[in-house]
């Protein structure tokens, strides 16, 4: 379960990566990340989505993932971490060696609260 005053659960909106365009970010849906309060989450971006498996600390989460891109199953290992402006930076590092990073912003119907 996610500690009583993590800040990171919920649901964030992907806008911005250093490896890939805007336009490539919403490939196969709305590039989304959702941090849950009970040890899970997932993340949709570009061709991948993927199931997150949670580790909570308050104002960061680390996660395990495994999921599909573009039709290959792909894992690997990540953190979030908020960000002084309110948004969240994602680090995301396929098992293969490739990392993106990623920015976030908190999704207008998402609460704060954990």
């Amino acid at each position: 379960m996610a500690p009583r005053d993590c800040a990171v659960v919920g649901r964030w909106r992907i806008v911005a990566s250093d490896l890939w365009g805007r336009d490539d970010l919403d490939l196969v849906g709305l590039a989304t990340m959702v941090v849950g309060e009970r040890g899970h989450g997932e993340i949709t971006v570009g061709a991948l989505t993927a199931a997150l498996d949670l580790e909570y600390a308050r104002t960061s989460v680390f996660f395990r993932w495994h999921g599909s891109d573009d039709m290959t199953e792909v894992s690997g290992d990540g953190a979030a971490e908020l960000q002084h402006d309110g948004s969240l930076e994602i680090e995301l590092n396929y098992q293969n060696g490739d990392e993106v990073t990623l920015k976030a912003v908190r999704d207008a119907g998402s609460s704060t609260a954990c």
